[in-house]
């Protein structure tokens, strides 16, 4: 989640957690630094598989960061804008409206998908294009979205259920399989995840690789573990440190294949028994519902946006296996957008010093005319 005023953003957990050694104290949103032993830490979170569900929660999370320690927001004078998921339930859409105008007393709105807020950056940056394929791998989900002339084809949306939970769910269950229980470790395994996997380009190579011996191995490394005192987050041990003996009571993970199978997952999903395309094959199957005469034009503009492109390889792996499956003639390029987790705050920041930015908003003063009436009008889902 972020969270800005003006210049100024911060990036936070949506979430309320809670750690086995103070239980009785919630550490909500950016608050978990505060924790001091991060061991078995657990989410509380008001989100599951992209849409929210508890709104108790997440109204505790924004009544936090509107207040006085974080932003200390006056409502009456303030432009929200506020990210949603494609195809989001009505009833939800209703809600959020809702809150935003009649809790908390917004000035004005605007409820959007991340993925515009993305490719509004995006033609921003390149005019002249008039397509853009937007893949958007997040926590939950991704979204293969193709967008003509800044209109996105609904009929060609494709979503895959696989995101960042579920790559750091299977690397638990691999760790605590083959070394160590990490099954309550959810906080520091994401950690190890996002330190030490990379997405294979050659997988049949590197599994070879791995099973080879130690001298020869390359893939093989230590991920020493926090202890929460001397050691605040984990770290992958270079190759010629990672000899498998703990220093000075250190804990170690051993990790092999795990580095790279982790975000095959991404590509294989049936490898965990999630019957669905994968990346690059959903992105050929979605520019293949859209009109031939945009299909050049797609497969040039691909753009990669979300926490989940930040892997090591993953724009590398996309365009080899793209390139692969389209048709020989078309010119294949993919972009890696810059700091692919804050890109659509970016498109946000972008949209919101636009010339029809205030067409785009339903004001406080006509919530109070129309209801949602206006909201279903003028936000486009």
């Amino acid at each position: 989640m972020v969270i800005s005023m003006g210049l100024y953003a911060r990036v936070m957990p949506n979430a309320i957690m809670k750690a086995k050694s103070e239980r009785r104290r919630p550490f909500i949103a950016d608050q978990v630094e505060d924790c001091r032993d991060a061991s078995g830490l657990f989410y509380i979170l008001p989100y599951q598989k992209g849409y929210i569900v508890n709104w108790d929660i997440q109204k505790t999370i924004w009544d936090y960061m509107f207040g006085k320690d974080v932003f200390n927001v006056n409502h009456s004078n303030t432009t929200m804008i506020i990210t949603e998921p494609f195809f989001n339930f009505t009833s939800t859409q209703e809600a959020l409206s809702e809150i935003f105008f009649e809790e908390y007393d917004i000035d004005a709105l605007l409820r959007i998908n991340a993925g515009d807020l993305s490719v509004h950056k995006y033609h921003r940056d390149r005019p002249r294009e008039l397509c853009c394929l937007l893949v958007e791998s997040g926590f939950s989900f991704t979204h293969i979205v193709p967008y003509i002339q800044g209109k996105k084809q609904k009929d060609a949306i494709l979503r895959v259920d696989v995101g960042g939970k579920v790559l750091t769910n299977h690397l638990k269950e691999l760790i605590s399989y083959r070394q160590l229980n990490v099954m309550d470790e959810t906080y520091v395994i994401n950690q190890v995840k996002e330190d030490a996997c990379f997405v294979s380009l050659d997988f049949n190579a590197n599994m070879t690789m791995a099973r080879s011996s130690k001298q020869e191995n390359t893939i093989l490394r230590d991920y020493v573990l926090p202890d929460f005192t001397t050691i605040k987050r984990g770290y992958l041990r270079s190759r010629e440190e990672s000899t498998g003996k703990p220093t000075s009571g250190e804990q170690l993970i051993r990790l092999n294949n795990e580095r790279f199978s982790i975000p095959e997952l991404l590509f294989y999903p049936s490898d965990v028994g999630i019957q669905e395309m994968g990346i690059t094959e959903a992105i050929v199957h979605s520019i293949n519902k859209c009109p031939e005469e945009t299909r050049p034009h797609l497969y040039r503009n691909i753009l990669l946006t979300g926490g989940s492109c930040n892997f090591v390889g993953f724009k590398d792996r996309v365009y080899k296996d793209v390139r692969s499956m389209s048709p020989d003639e078309f010119e294949v390029n993919v972009t890696l957008a810059k700091n692919p987790s804050t890109y659509a705050w970016r498109g946000g920041a972008a949209i919101s010093r636009s010339a029809h930015f205030p067409e785009m908003l339903v004001t406080k003063r006509e919530w109070e005319e129309d209801g949602f009436t206006i909201c279903q009008e003028r936000f486009s889902v």
